[in-house]
């Protein structure tokens, strides 16, 4: 399974924290392969803080249920408390890690609707931050693998799909 995932911070140190958590779910799943950052402003709240997000593509044999277990302890190992405040509104977070889409064995999109996780993430094309690094990922899925490492994207004279180990 590919699983395409967005990793946002807005607390602290955001590259930092994001940095850590890619460690942790590259150690995890056995590598990743990472967008350039986007800053952003936070979506659905209100905050001083600016949101720094990527996209990050993991191959791994879990199933969804299990990749979200995954991403929620790398969540709680950081230190990242709710998302959201007492009265059900958005709040600041240390990190965020969203499943935004994943395809099956057969490299083909699924879909995934239970009480705890949607895929595709039902924000998916209404989030710049969200859809930006999705279809820079999506773009490089023919020519990169990576195991054991990160291997970042990034953008070189405009092009989105220019892959850099």
């Amino acid at each position: 399974m590919r699983y395409y995932l967005n990793l946002g911070s807005n607390l602290g140190d955001p590259m930092r924290n994001i940095t850590r958590a890619l460690a942790a779910l590259s150690a995890g799943t056995g590598g990743c392969i990472v967008t350039p950052p986007i800053v952003s402003q936070p979506w659905g709240f209100r905050s001083e803080n600016t949101f720094v997000n990527l996209g990050v593509a993991v191959d791994t044999g879990m199933t969804p249920g299990q990749m979200l277990r995954f991403t929620q302890s790398v969540e709680r190992r950081l230190g990242s408390g709710p998302h959201r405040n007492p009265d059900g509104s958005y709040a600041d977070r240390l990190i965020d890690i969203d499943i935004m889409a994943a395809d099956g064995p057969d490299g083909k999109p699924i879909t995934v609707n239970t009480d705890n996780l949607t895929i595709p993430h039902p924000h998916l094309h209404g989030r710049d931050f969200f859809l930006i690094p999705y279809r820079q990922l999506r773009k490089c899925r023919p020519v990169l693998t990576c195991h054991g490492k990160v291997v970042t994207l990034q953008a070189e004279n405009g092009a989105d799909d220019a892959p850099h180990a």
